[in-house]
């Protein structure tokens, strides 16, 4: 509903219920988000002429992911509680993902996956930004629909009075602006991939490119967020910038780093010593 120059948000969180079960939207978007993952490598490794046994990267990719998501958001932002309550660090339904958290169990989760099938971790890296930043949009629906993470007060034509939150005044839809940041990244790395094969040409760019679109515009946007804990009001940059950092910097480098080597052929078998499948002869 418009309520004069702001929109009025009143949705309801829980897709359905059944009894006392209940199926959140935000659920809903993780889980969508992932299987996007496992779609994009799926292409990908097609694409790419590889062994398909390489789809087991979904499951490495969706478990850690979760679990690193739910451990960051216990502890970088309320480390004391959970560490004596740590029971609680298992309550998925009681909510809170953090999506740096998210980013290192990412990580830890792909460096496993290359190690395991003897892969190069900048392969898994390069093409996971793609699905990362298309996901990462969707989660932030997620976010809009539980009315958290929004902005401060604004007197903008496209601020949000988020109703069951509490709030009686038009805040910035920060979740929006996230996830088009998100979008407009996943833009360029597709274009990347499949118009300039930088995948191929250029290993590490992708990713350097993705992070900096990720986490530079999570950077600037907490400028505008409420804080999501009480001492982060007295911060001068707060948690999500302080971890988005290191993430922006490792992006900048990656940039660089394809440009210090010698151009590369787009064959995988010739740079990254991947093979390409074939289908066993049949007798």
């Amino acid at each position: 509903m418009i309520n004069f120059l702001a929109v009025t948000w009143d949705v309801d969180p829980v897709l359905f219920r059944i009894g006392n079960f209940e199926v959140m939207w935000y659920g809903l978007c993780w889980a969508t988000a992932i299987g996007l993952g496992g779609f994009y490598f799926g292409h990908f490794i097609k694409r790419e002429k590889l062994d398909p046994d390489l789809n087991n990267i979904f499951w490495w990719g969706a478990i850690v992911t979760i679990v690193g998501a739910r451990l960051g958001h216990c502890l970088f932002y309320d480390p004391v509680y959970y560490l004596t309550h740590p029971i609680e660090l298992f309550y998925f339904r009681q909510g809170g993902m953090a999506s740096h958290g998210a980013a290192i169990g990412l990580l830890l989760g792909l460096w496993g996956f290359s190690r395991h099938y003897k892969l190069p971790y900048i392969w898994s890296l390069d093409r996971v930004m793609i699905p990362v930043t298309v996901g990462g949009a969707i989660v932030r629906f997620g976010n809009l629909i539980n009315s958290e993470i929004y902005g401060h007060a604004t007197d903008l034509p496209w601020g949000f009075i988020f109703v069951r939150a509490g709030e009686t005044v038009p805040k910035h839809p920060t979740q929006i602006y996230e996830a088009l940041c998100y979008l407009v990244t996943f833009a360029v790395l597709v274009f990347m991939y499949y118009k300039m094969d930088a995948g191929r040409k250029r290993p590490g760019l992708l990713f350097g490119v993705g992070l900096i679109g990720v986490f530079l515009s999570r950077f600037l946007l907490e400028f505008i967020k409420n804080p999501q804990i009480a001492a982060e009001e007295t911060m001068v940059i707060n948690i999500g910038q302080i971890l988005s950092l290191p993430f922006i910097v490792a992006g900048i480098l990656m940039i660089a780093w394809p440009y210090t080597k010698h151009k590369l052929t787009p064959s995988p078998a010739r740079w990254s010593g991947l093979r390409e499948y074939k289908e066993p002869k049949r007798k």
